[in-house]
């Protein structure tokens, strides 16, 4: 599984960013997409993600209504919409992309596949 980001760059605080990941190869069982970042001295962290099944969506609480998740199924594309940016959502972006399988109750084995990951600067 091959994952490929665009997008990123600097903004304005109060501007607006779109994230694309484009997924490839051996797609079948996986279950999650979504977008992590990573701040100079922090850990990273979930920003978002949907389900290829049903699409439900999850978000983390410092970005729930300015960022919009979303898939494109025909192109094989995940997309982060980022509204209403801030100094603190500066970082690097990370798709994510999860393979799960359930061999049992007891016996599930996930697969965790990363992109490059791409800078979004947000300036004061």
């Amino acid at each position: 599984v091959q994952l490929v980001e665009s997008g990123g760059g600097l903004v304005q605080a109060g501007g607006s960013l779109r994230l694309s990941c484009t997924v490839s190869g051996d797609t079948f069982t996986i279950d999650v997409q979504g977008w992590y970042r990573q701040a100079p001295g922090k850990q990273r962290e979930l920003v978002a993600a949907i389900t290829s099944g049903s699409g439900l969506t999850n978000y983390a609480d410092s970005v729930k209504g300015r960022f919009t998740i979303s898939r494109d199924n025909a192109k094989n594309t995940i997309n982060l919409e980022m509204n209403s940016l801030k100094p603190e959502d500066t970082a690097v972006y990370y798709c994510h992309a999860r393979k799960r399988r359930i061999y049992s109750d007891y016996d599930v084995r996930d697969a965790n596949y990363w992109g490059q990951g791409t800078q979004v600067t947000v300036s004061s």
